[in-house]
């Protein structure tokens, strides 16, 4: 079964400047996952992408990930609390 924690944390790690402040909270609801992502301040920028085009691509390629192993998966982008 693909880690679907893993899979965002290396996609996102790759896009960063400061990978070692990546956090990623799951929140499992049956065969339904909702990942929260949050990064640096400084690096939300690189993730979202102009327009969102960079959000957008995660999203695509973690749907993927997800459907391999039979699940459904929800990527949202938050701020550090």
């Amino acid at each position: 079964m693909t880690d679907l924690k893993q899979v965002l944390n290396d996609i996102a790690a790759v896009l960063v400047d400061r990978p070692e402040e990546i956090v990623i909270e799951e929140e499992t609801l049956g065969d339904e996952v909702t990942l929260y992502l949050s990064v640096a301040a400084g690096d939300m920028g690189k993730v979202i992408g102009k327009n969102g085009r960079i959000a957008k691509a995660i999203r695509t390629v973690m749907k993927a990930a997800a459907s391999t192993s039979g699940r459904r998966v929800n990527v949202e982008i938050v701020d550090k609390e």
